[in-house]
């Protein structure tokens, strides 16, 4: 059986913490994208869904220019930060 391996992405990411965070998600995100940010959390049309982000989630920005939230620990497991 063949055996591949995950291609090396460079990925945007910002951890949603408050509104100034909010403030960068939104401007990520560029266009086309939905985003609704209420007290129970930060709602995100992905390409899958509607997704909700909690305080302390990282929204990543795929390679298609999609944005999705990810769990911190998964997301600590995943990637490392290269540049600032």
């Amino acid at each position: 059986m063949p055996i591949f391996q995950k291609k090396r992405v460079f990925i945007e990411a910002i951890q949603y913490t408050d509104p100034e965070s909010v403030k960068k998600i939104i401007e990520m995100k560029g266009s086309g994208i939905g985003i609704n940010n209420s007290e129970e959390g930060l709602y995100i049309a992905t390409l899958e869904g509607v997704m909700k982000a909690d305080k302390g989630d990282w929204i990543i920005k795929g390679v298609k220019g999609e944005l999705y939230p990810c769990k911190p620990d998964i997301f600590e497991m995943t990637y490392e930060q290269v540049y600032e």
